[in-house]
């Protein structure tokens, strides 16, 4: 075992085995300090979150180029049987420990190298990932100012749990990743008997009259070659089988691949839910959140992000996307800023089948460490050939 998997081994295992949720994440902030302790580093933390940011000057004069990973864990008590498995009731389970350990070795990696650098590189650990628009916190707070000068590049990397043999990078230009919204109704009427139906408004069966609309207005308001995804995950309703409750309500995630279609979803859902609301004669309420936007690899930084991972571990091992999946990612949110890409990075654990191994968020959910390496020396990479490449 080399020196640097070591090394970025021990940083995963110790994050792995506290993960934090959210924003607040003094532990982890704390491990990610350890690991950059020493390192020629100007570093600055959040104030609204526990982010980490971290600027390596280069030697020779140049531009600046942003790496990020996230830090934060899911609320899910972990079920893998590991010997440093959490037991705090938080998970790992998308794999953030990896990419903070893979960015703490790349941080080792480009400071050994710094003298040679033809610029700076801002190392960006955020929390917050999961929901709580970390990244927009990171941004408000000045991190494409961080080294004085917006980057003229940016990257992320993601580990996939399932679907990716181990090692195999995979990406694409243009739309990566989903946008996503959430829609959230609550619908009242005068519930009553359930053997009177007649003498009520039933917000029940308006609220199931909504889901089946929804799912046609995604289907008949929409483009097929910019589709949409609604799924309703969450519906309450109800205390008893022989009443006829006073309220219902439903949550909803929304998935779009363009920003038009994101901005029509905004206007038409809620729509479509205030009309059944009229034909059943209920007061419904309606709230849509846009979440997060599409997230797209900009196409020249995408091919040539593609082309690095091609020659640092092989043209065989680099996988063109046909399609963008269904996922979202604040990462967005940077890539609507600076030119960019995100590249996905295969962790299937050799024992198990990449088509049927537990997916990223499942409590059984794990990953082959043998990419720890793979994953700093991209990053590293990345940020380095880059830099050398700018004119």
């Amino acid at each position: 075992m080399s020196d640097l998997q070591e090394l970025t081994r021990q940083y995963r295992r110790a994050l792995h085995s506290s993960p934090e949720v959210g924003l607040d994440l003094p532990l982890t902030q704390d491990s990610v300090l350890r690991g950059l302790d020493g390192l020629p580093l100007e570093i600055s933390l959040g104030t609204t979150s526990s982010s980490v940011t971290a600027v390596l000057r280069g030697g020779r004069p140049g531009p600046t180029v942003l790496l990020r990973a996230d830090m934060d864990a899911l609320p899910v008590a972990e079920q893998t049987g590991l010997d440093f498995a959490s037991d705090n009731g938080a998970m790992h389970a998308c794999g953030h420990d990896l990419h903070s350990a893979m960015l703490l070795g790349a941080a080792q990696l480009l400071s050994d190298r710094r003298e040679s650098l033809a610029g700076d590189v801002v190392l960006a650990f955020q929390p917050g990932e999961e929901g709580y628009d970390g990244m927009a916190h990171m941004l408000a707070e000045g991190l494409l100012d961080a080294s004085g000068s917006r980057p003229v590049a940016a990257y992320a990397l993601h580990v996939i749990a399932s679907l990716l043999p181990s090692g195999l990078v995979a990406s694409r230009p243009g739309p990566l990743l989903a946008a996503a919204d959430v829609l959230e109704v609550t619908v009242t009427g005068p519930g009553g008997h359930g053997s009177t139906p007649h003498l009520t408004r039933d917000p029940v069966q308006a609220l199931a009259a909504m889901v089946t609309a929804l799912q046609v207005a995604a289907t008949r308001e929409f483009d097929v070659f910019d589709p949409v995804v609604v799924t309703v995950g969450e519906m309450h309703a109800g205390t008893a089988d022989n009443v006829i409750p006073p309220s219902a309500s439903l949550r909803a995630t929304v998935r779009s691949f363009s920003a038009a279609a994101q901005e029509k979803l905004s206007v038409v859902l809620p729509r479509v839910c205030r009309g059944v609301a009229l034909a059943h004669d209920v007061e419904v309420h309606v709230d849509y959140r846009t979440e997060f936007p599409v997230t797209v690899n900009d196409a020249t930084e995408a091919e040539w992000a593609m082309t690095q991972a091609r020659e640092q571990i092989g043209a065989d091992r680099v996988l063109v996307m046909p399609n963008p999946s269904t996922g979202s990612e604040d990462f967005s949110r940077v890539l609507q800023a600076v030119p960019g890409a995100m590249l996905f990075l295969g962790a299937t654990p050799p024992d198990r089948d990449p088509s049927t191994a537990p997916y990223n968020h499942a409590p059984t959910a794990d990953f082959d460490e043998a990419v720890l390496e793979v994953g700093a020396r991209l990053y590293a990479g990345l940020a380095e050939n880059r830099l050398a490449a700018a004119p």
